[in-house]
């Protein structure tokens, strides 16, 4: 320890050095100790005021830090979003923006020129690669598209899967699952495939496709296919990526060849999605691709008490759908007796309805509470120019079309091209063979002497040339077999000639024409793959159903006066009534408080209920009440209500008591009292259909300012026919 002291004090100071002051030391460190804190003091800056430091339980001053200097002191500021300074923000921003883009860009959004995500163009690539239509393995294919893509196989092999039950670009052999019922697909090392014939016409032509380095620079992988093919409608997807979503529905194939036609003519066009599942489709609010669809199921009518789906929704299986009616049935949206599937390559399933359900109310309660109708929303986001872009489905149709044209402007050049160079190949075959240019090689004993004797010996007949001659041409040349030169048939040398001229004029034709030639080709796909590819959904108008009016009325609503509950799943004798799910319940209380709740399944109201029923605003109620000074008859209608509001049908304010009250109103009420010293009256007889309808905030009528004993619409065990009795009678 003396020695660090002392080494301390020893070494170089550095002014902007901070530096520990060391407690002292006993006996001869003291001195050291001193030395070190003078030094100290010195080199602090004079503004520093001294600090008298506490002593510790040991009795010595603590360890402080001296004073920061005010240039090197940490100045904290508050944090505001616009102005990003610190390294650590400017880090944390930057890398989400990159995995957003990358999320955006890279995985999740196909791309507008191919219609594809990374994922699938990966898997066709591949299949491409190896392609020598026979079947391949899916194991197989998984592990090449690993090559270029650089995630895990099982989202390879499931994107795979899903391409290949769109029925387009990949046909497949083995169980690749079922797109009714939602059962997985078998293992891919027990699964094949291959590319179809229209993946291979129409997606790939390796010389104008743009290669790019994988993501390891160990292969390389094209950017994007040269698709003749609208594929981004044909196959539709979904994607999420990071604050954004795509949700393309898939259009039907022929359709979308007779829209491009249309386009490319100057035609209008509509294309509606057509969905593999079948079903019938209400586009209404579809509007290019933008807004929502409902999906039916397709129901039949196959008796009075059964129903039978004939074919599902999309995103739904028969599973799930029989799930939701199960749960609607749980829920007492609909009343079914058993439900059988027997799906296997079409869909079937049997639903049979109890007694007194008609089958027609059937349908319309599976439409209205189950999946049996979906409602889907589209949203075109796809990559343009390395940015997402919202479209609709003409501007994705118009810029497919227009690649078309000008891929098939690419394929007609490069076409040109080689036919050129095949003529010219020809012409100087020809004139070699024919005028035996070879022979002037036998005496030529280099190479710089062959090739002058050839260009010498075509010198005569440039004129004949498609061009001039090159030296690729005279290595050509060069390699023809004695064979081929003593085979040589001029007159079929002649034909093939003839053809390959025939062949550059039609392909120069078509390139001065180059629309028409682009109809010709869509109307050549149409002819060929129409017919295989019929469309499924059908297109209809749905009427609207009220689900209120479709329900069923599952549940029996009751109420125990002794335990003081009321909904429907309480065993009481009062109040019985039959609902539906999305009924309410009206409940008058004793001292005419009143109020419109949701149906219950078990709530505690008390003893004191006078009615429970469904509300209705235009039903007449008759209520007999008293308050402190009378006793008064009214009719009323209740109106509307908010929900879960308590309102008084009686003087809201003062202490009242209903004695009667009953929906509609009763042809006579008896009226008896309590009674009371000089009473002659002890019972009255009145018409509640003297008095007049009003609102149920109104007084009514008064009866008596006697004190009432009971109030009923017939008389009781303590009526006396023989007692007077008077009727009341309303002026």
């Amino acid at each position: 320890m003396r020695g660090f002291f002392n080494m301390a004090g020893k070494r170089k100071r550095d002014p902007k050095q901070l530096e520990l002051s060391a407690p002292p030391a006993a006996g001869g460190q003291a001195s050291a100790s001193k030395s070190s804190k003078q030094a100290a003091s010195a080199s602090a800056p004079p503004s520093a005021p001294e600090s008298t430091l506490p002593l510790g339980g040991n009795g010595e001053t603590h360890v402080q830090a001296e004073a920061v200097p005010g240039s090197l002191a940490v100045v904290h500021q508050p944090f505001n979003p616009k102005q990003v300074t610190a390294p650590l923000h400017r880090r944390v921003d930057r890398g989400f923006l990159d995995y957003a883009s990358y999320v955006i860009r890279d995985r999740a959004i196909p791309n507008l020129a191919d219609g594809l995500k990374p994922v699938q163009r990966r898997i066709l690539w591949a299949l491409h690669l190896g392609d020598d239509g026979r079947f391949t393995k899916v194991a197989n294919v998984v592990g090449d598209t690993m090559k270029f893509h650089p995630h895990g196989d099982a989202a390879i092999g499931e994107a795979l899967v899903v391409l290949a039950n769109k029925r387009y670009l990949i046909e497949g052999q083995g169980n690749f699952g079922n797109l009714y019922t939602g059962d997985p697909p078998a293992a891919p090392r027990y699964i094949e495939c291959r590319l179809t014939e229209l993946a291979r016409t129409e997606l790939f032509n390796d010389e104008i496709t743009e290669l790019v380095p994988s993501y390891d620079g160990r292969n390389r992988e094209p950017v994007t296919l040269p698709s003749k093919l609208p594929l981004a409608l044909m196959l539709g997807t979904e994607g999420i990526a990071v604050g954004l979503a795509a949700r393309i529905l898939p259009h039907n194939f022929p359709e979308l060849l007779r829209a491009q036609i249309a386009l490319l003519k100057g035609e209008p066009f509509k294309c509606l999605p057509d969905f593999p599942t079948g079903g019938l489709m209400d586009a209404r609010d579809y509007r290019d691709g933008r807004g929502t669809v409902k999906v039916r199921a397709r129901l039949a009518i196959k008796d009075e008490s059964t129903v039978v789906i004939r074919e599902i929704p999309p995103a739904t299986t028969t599973e799930s759908l029989i799930a939701s009616i199960e749960d609607a049935a749980r829920k007492g949206k609909l009343k079914v007796k058993a439900i059988n599937d027997f799906t296997s390559e079409n869909v079937e399933i049997e639903i049979r309805c109890p007694a007194g359900v008609d089958a027609e109310k059937m349908v319309d309660a599976l439409y209205a509470f189950t999946d049996c109708e979906v409602t889907i929303a589209s949203r075109i986001v796809v990559i343009k120019d390395n940015r997402p872009v919202e479209m609709t489905v003409s501007d994705i149709l118009r810029a497919n079309t227009d690649q078309l044209v000008a891929l098939l402007k690419r394929e007609l050049e490069l076409k040109e091209r080689k036919l050129q160079d095949e003529l010219h190949f020809r012409t100087l075959e020809r004139i070699f063979i024919e005028e035996r240019i070879y022979k002037r090689l036998e005496t030529c004993k280099t190479n710089e002497a062959v090739c002058a004797a050839v260009y010498d010996g075509f010198k005569p007949f440039a004129r004949e040339l498609v061009r001039p001659l090159t030296d690729p041409d005279v290595e050509r040349l060069l390699q023809v077999r004695i064979r081929r030169i003593s085979l040589f048939d001029i007159e079929q040398h002649r034909a093939e000639m003839e053809r390959v001229r025939a062949d550059l004029a039609d392909t120069r034709k078509h390139l001065k024409q180059l629309v028409k030639y682009a109809v010709a080709h869509i109307e050549g796909l149409l002819e060929k793959y129409g017919p295989h590819y019929p469309r499924r959904t059908r297109s209809s108008r749905h009427d609207e159903i009220d689900a209120r009016e479709v329900a069923f009325k599952a549940f029996k609503v009751a109420y125990d006066r002794e335990s003081g509950y009321l909904g429907h799943k309480v065993n009481g004798e009062e109040f019985k009534t039959e609902c539906t799910k999305f009924d309410r319940i009206l409940v008058v209380f004793r001292d005419g408080r009143y109020k419109v709740i949701e149906l219950p399944e078990k709530l505690f109201v008390g003893p004191d209920l006078v009615h429970a029923g469904l509300p209705d605003r235009d039903r007449v109620f008759t209520m007999a009440y008293s308050t402190r000074d009378a006793v008064y008859l009214k009719r009323f209608t209740f109106g509307g209500a908010i929900l879960d509001k308590d309102y008084y049908c009686v003087p809201e304010g003062e202490k009242c008591r209903v004695h009667f009250f009953a929906p509609d109103t009763p042809e006579m009420l008896y009226i008896r009292y309590k009674p009371a010293p000089r009473q002659k009256i002890n019972q009255q007889t009145c018409a509640p259909g003297e008095v007049d309808v009003k609102g149920p905030r109104t007084r009514g009528r008064q009866i008596s300012i006697k004190e009432v004993a009971s109030i009923t619409p017939a008389p009781t065990r303590g009526w006396d026919p023989e007692a007077p009795t008077t009727k009341v009678v309303f002026v």
